[in-house]
């Protein structure tokens, strides 16, 4: 009778044990597996939104299930290549100024420097001017440069996944349970294509107007980040104002530029976004956070990405069972742990 009441007592502290041994052995996986399974994740997260697609197409034209996935995906590879050919020249535009853009720089450290000398602030001028000479933001850009080497080798991997991905969806037919998970996580996908669209779209409009050097690359950087929550807008933001002091120093065109991409990612992020999506994947702000700083962590940038989309697919799925489903309430912001 003593041990079956220690047994059951010591219960919730086993597992915990066990739930802490297979987070960590889980996260061990998902590191060693990074090379292959983020791709395999990201097609599965294109096979769900070629999905959706295909059913409106099929719904409102007739059009075939599975010619809907075939057009739907070969629409996202043909601009996912475009946006590789417009960046690529961007950044040779770019890198064949940068001798002028550097020359530009030294004349403004020099204005600065000499302000401040009349103000009786005392600089080290070689330091400042030996530092501006080693900032990494050319080597940044030529780097971006060798980065669409590696997206195009994993788009080839992509592309296989979501091919051998689309063989299983040759019809429409599935269990209620996986149609329901793949309807939510489709329709966040969707959304957030979308808003993120509108807010590349008008970014690229507000850098275009000041005639600004790279503004495509930063436009797909704002597409990109927008799918980081709270800090990618942020990003997104400010990442231009180092191109624009590049090219015309400290002048107007900083602050106008400043105050138009705030309120391009104010009214895009927290009015249209917010009113489209409204609560679909359930999760608590705090929670998302963390689970941004987790995938951060075990995928780099692309799991900053995928965190909402990663973390909303976990949490459903904790919902299926009864032993699960506290910490599905749990990431959802409801706790229902007594302490």
């Amino acid at each position: 009778m003593n041990e079956t009441s220690t047994l059951e007592k010591l219960a919730p502290v086993n597992n915990i044990c066990l739930m802490i041994l297979a987070g960590t052995a889980s996260m061990a996986v998902l590191v060693y597996t990074k090379a292959i399974l983020m791709p395999f994740v990201i097609a599965l997260f294109i096979s769900m939104v070629a999905s959706t697609l295909a059913r409106k197409l099929q719904k409102k034209w007739q059009m075939p299930y599975a010619l809907g996935l075939v057009l739907s995906f070969a629409g996202f590879l043909a601009i996912a290549l475009a946006a590789v050919f417009f960046i690529a020249n961007s950044i040779e535009s770019f890198v064949s100024g940068a001798g002028i853009y550097a020359d530009r720089l030294n004349d403004t450290l020099d204005w600065l420097l000499s302000h401040a000398r009349k103000y009786g602030v005392t600089v080290n001028t070689q330091f400042f001017l030996e530092t501006a000479a080693k900032m990494p933001i050319f080597n940044f850009v030529k780097s971006f440069g060798g980065m669409l080497v590696s997206i195009i080798t994993n788009l080839m991997l992509i592309t296989l996944f979501v091919i051998f991905l689309f063989m299983g969806k040759a019809t429409d037919d599935k269990p209620p349970l996986i149609s329901s998970i793949e309807q939510r996580l489709s329709f966040y996908l969707v959304i957030k294509i979308f808003v993120s669209f509108l807010a590349a779209f008008f970014t690229w409009i507000v850098l275009a107007l000041v005639h600004t050097e790279l503004a495509f690359m930063l436009a797909v950087l704002t597409f990109v980040l927008n799918f980081i929550p709270n800090i990618g807008p942020f990003i997104a933001t400010v990442s231009p104002l180092p191109v624009l002091f590049l090219q015309y120093g400290g002048d107007w065109r900083l602050v106008v530029v400043l105050v138009l991409l705030t309120a391009v990612h104010f009214v895009v992020g927290n009015i249209l976004e917010t009113r489209w999506m409204g609560k679909s994947m359930d999760l608590n702000p705090i929670v998302v956070l963390v689970c941004l700083i987790f995938w951060a962590l075990v995928w780099g940038i692309m799991g900053a990405l995928l965190a909402v989309p990663l973390t909303a697919a976990i949490k459903m799925i904790f919902e299926l069972n009864d032993n699960t489903r506290p910490l599905a309430r749990l990431l959802a912001g409801r706790h229902p742990f007594k302490l």
